[in-house]
């Protein structure tokens, strides 16, 4: 598979991850819907900042957009089981979680 078709399917990957249609993508991302559409359509391959971008509206690293079921390095089997529920949450649960752990925090 070459970088065009990974890319590609990677994006596909986590929008049915995110039940994020093209549209709700680039809300999110803050790129133009032609943006996306092209870079499906393969008509163009992303640069560095759209892929920053695309990462940013997934919450993953671009580590994590390349290597999608890699291990996660130099963590703990808690650490790599919490990081595997965050990635689960939607945007709604992740902002209560941070909310109890920043209150946890300050006690």
């Amino acid at each position: 598979m070459n970088i065009e078709e990974y890319t590609v399917q990677r994006i596909e990957q986590l929008c049915a991850e995110k039940k994020y249609t093209r549209y709700r993508l680039a809300q999110v991302s803050g790129l133009p819907q032609s943006s996306i559409s092209n870079i499906v359509n393969r008509k163009s391959l992303p640069g560095l900042s759209t892929l920053q971008k695309l990462c940013g509206a997934f919450d993953i690293t671009l580590a994590q957009f390349f290597t999608p079921d890699g291990p996660l390095p130099d963590l703990t089997l808690e650490q790599k089981k919490i990081l595997e529920i965050w990635g689960a949450l939607n945007n709604e649960e992740k902002r209560l979680v941070t909310s109890f752990l920043q209150g946890l925090k300050h006690r």
